[in-house]
């Protein structure tokens, strides 16, 4: 398959932009030239010279330095990285079954190439000869960390194994990698099949005029003039979960997204969920490791899965008291509304906003029409800037991977270039769903990061402008989190800087963002009307602070479920398969689930866990913000949330080191102390 599928992209290709210098703008992607056809042959040439810059390592004939092993592994394949930094952004931003057939056949590849490095046994003798030198080698800290960290990857990779069970590793590399993949397209298949198209004006009642306006330009565009057609993305999703008067409306979209990958159909995951989890073990259990969560860990903050669990356990118990309060208070609603029978999931979000809107006279259609995206985006840069003194200067003249993707450059407070960034905020068919960063190249030494930030926001619809909710502002801020990491990421080396970082610290620089989105002293400076221009009155301010600890045991207990459901998964200890749904359902069980809330993610469109590179990780997110929920806190005890000197020390100690130093030592150097262990309760108003 690789040889005719090469052969036939070959065929076709033009001069490949890969295998050229690159003269656009800042040196970015010329993404207009780059075609389908480029790929294949770009990963052929690029897997041939990686293993070429390998093969000159292990042959050279000087002793084994930390230069000509450790920097020179470093620096190898770049190629590789050029190619891949593009293709992984367009596969997951702008798919088409041309390049998710590439994806099948390079993910195999690529995986095969790291094994073909980290199985090298000439090169881990070199490797180890440096590491066994290493405390008189008199390194500075990120020369110390990418010592560690390059001796430790080979061998969590198997380096130390013999021969006959690293063969059997390969082949769970492999199968794991083609299985991820065809799971992620599986989701995003099956997100795109959903819709329901209604042609009965009278059920939409309850639903605001602007996801009406919506629905009707998207059903214009399917061929359904006249109707209304909804789909399973957030800007469509929620809104009718929140506000459709028509239960059963509700309960078809709710069933339709808790069944994504579950339906009968060629894009059903549970099969896969079962394999990648059965060889999940086998792969620890061949490390020498009792199961997955164990080998994982090992190379996190939180070490154990002991850890883990005990942190979820700890937030579990006081957040199931305050959502035992939450559906109480639900069903009370309800009842005024006539619904006399229990609330269920697709109930919750119904009358969540009617209670909203009793207690506060508030609901996120009151707030929008001051969060217009380019107003929004403004104040995220704005926040940088009086933070950090970095500035984002649009650039048109410009090559795009899609049209709708506008480009800035990045510039420090002294005018130097820090690097190029992409935004693509609004959902089509070709992107998977959700918001997330990606780096096209990586920042180290001299060269500078090209990074994306990519989301799936309420886009234009007639004569509207794109006008967010309060959690898609919040998530904006969050993207930009990640982007800043890696645009003042100060580092030496590729395998140490900006977000290259342990999984369960990389969501605190993106955390701690999403705290000034709705200061009061933010909110005046970019919230203003769409159509008036008028600020955000203080009134409205006032009703955001007040609900900002409103149904967070929803919240809370959705995210929690879905961080255990991923713990039980990988702490599994067999190989045999599981079946997914009455493993899920014990899993939930367990922990006492109430019946009115379902995870956020479910094992069959759970991404993160089954192809994103967050299995047995999803509770990072919660472990992050134990961390920024503290972090926040030494800018208000300076009493000005921009304060010069407590921002300084944020970025000197957390954003400029990328991976350079231990995540709890850089924590201490910025804070002083360790985080508080209740500040995470504190926040959400758990205790």
């Amino acid at each position: 398959m690789t040889l005719s599928m090469a052969g036939i992209f070959t065929a076709c290709a033009p001069e490949n932009p890969f295998f050229t210098e690159w003269t656009t703008p800042y040196g970015v992607p010329p993404f207009d030239q780059i075609k389908n056809a480029h790929f294949i042959p770009a990963y052929e040439e690029a897997f041939l010279q990686l293993q070429a810059d390998v093969d000159r390592i292990v042959a050279n004939a000087d002793a084994p330095t930390f230069d000509n092993t450790i920097v020179a592994l470093d620096n190898a394949g770049a190629l590789l990285a050029k190619v891949n930094g593009v293709f992984m952004n367009v596969v997951e931003s702008d798919s088409d079954p041309e390049r998710q057939a590439i994806e099948e056949e390079i993910s195999p590849r690529l995986t095969k190439s790291m094994d073909d490095i980290y199985l090298n046994a000439p090169l881990f003798e070199r490797v180890k000869t440096v590491y066994g030198q290493r405390a008189q080698l008199n390194l500075d800290a990120e020369s110390a960390a990418l010592l560690e960290k390059t001796y430790k990857t080979f061998a969590r990779s198997g380096a130390t194994l013999p021969a006959d069970a690293q063969a059997a590793l390969r082949t769970i590399n492999e199968e794991l990698s083609l299985l991820s993949v065809k799971y992620g397209q599986n989701v995003l298949a099956d997100n795109n099949a959903f819709r329901i198209v209604i042609d009965d004006e009278a059920a939409l009642s309850g639903l605001p005029p602007a996801v009406v306006q919506a629905a009707a330009q998207r059903a214009a565009d399917e061929g359904h003039a006249g109707q209304w057609s909804f789909t399973l993305d957030a800007v469509s999703r929620i809104p009718v979960l929140q506000y459709a008067d028509n239960r059963d409306l509700r309960r078809r979209m709710l069933d339709g997204y808790a069944h994504k990958g579950n339906n009968e159909n060629a894009n059903n995951n549970k099969e896969i969920v079962r394999q990648i989890a059965s060889l999940e073990y086998r792969k620890a259990v061949l490390l020498g490791y009792p199961d997955y969560a164990s080998f994982v860990l090992e190379n996190r903050m939180a070490k154990t899965p002991e850890t883990v669990n005990a942190f979820l356990q700890k937030l579990w118990e006081p957040t199931q008291k305050v959502t035992e309060q939450e559906l109480s208070e639900r069903q009370a609603i309800a009842a005024t509304f006539g619904q006399t029978d229990r609330i269920e999931p697709w109930d919750w979000w119904y009358y969540t906003e009617k209670l909203r809107k009793a207690r506060y006279n508030f609901d996120d259609e009151t707030v929008r029409p001051y969060f217009r995206l380019e107003n929004v985006r403004a104040g995220a840069f704005m926040v940088a800037r009086r933070l950090y003194g970095i500035s984002f200067e649009e650039i048109s003249d410009i090559p795009k991977f899609n049209l709708e993707a506008v480009a800035y450059l990045v510039k420090d407070a002294d005018g130097s270039e820090l690097g190029v960034f992409y935004t693509d905020y609004f959902p089509r068919a070709s992107k998977r769903a959700g918001a997330w960063m990606n780096n096209i190249r990586e920042q180290h030494g001299a060269v500078r990061p090209v990074i994306v930030n990519i989301a799936n926001f309420t886009k234009p619809s007639g004569d509207l402008p794109a006008l967010l909710t309060i959690d898609e502002v919040e998530t904006l801020f969050h993207e930009l989190g990640h982007a800043i990491h890696g645009f003042l990421s100060q580092c030496n080396y590729i395998a140490t800087s900006g977000t290259n970082v342990l999984r369960d610290f990389v969501e605190l620089p993106s955390q701690i963002n999403e705290n000034w989105a709705m200061h009061p002293d933010v909110l005046k400076a970019y919230a203003t009307h769409y159509q008036t221009g008028d600020p955000i009155p203080d009134s409205l301010i006032r009703k955001i602070q007040a609900t900002a600890k409103f149904n967070q045991g929803f919240a809370t207990t959705e995210l929690l479920a879905a961080a255990i459901l991923d713990m039980n998964w990988y702490t599994l200890q067999t190989d045999e398969y599981q079946d997914v749904e009455a493993f899920e359902k014990a899993a939930m069980d367990r922990i006492g689930l109430t019946y009115a809330i379902i995870p956020r993610y479910r094992s069959t469109y759970f991404t993160h866990v089954f192809g994103g590179g967050y299995a047995a990780g999803y509770y990072g997110y919660l472990w992050a913000e134990q961390l920024d929920a503290d972090a926040f806190q030494a800018f208000l005890d300076a009493g000005d949330i921009f304060d010069p000197a407590t921002a300084l020390s944020f970025r000197k100690n957390i954003l400029e080191k990328g991976g350079s130093e231990d995540p709890s030592v850089l924590y201490r150097a910025f804070r002083g102390k360790d985080p508080d262990g209740n500040a995470l309760l504190l926040k959400r108003g758990l205790k």
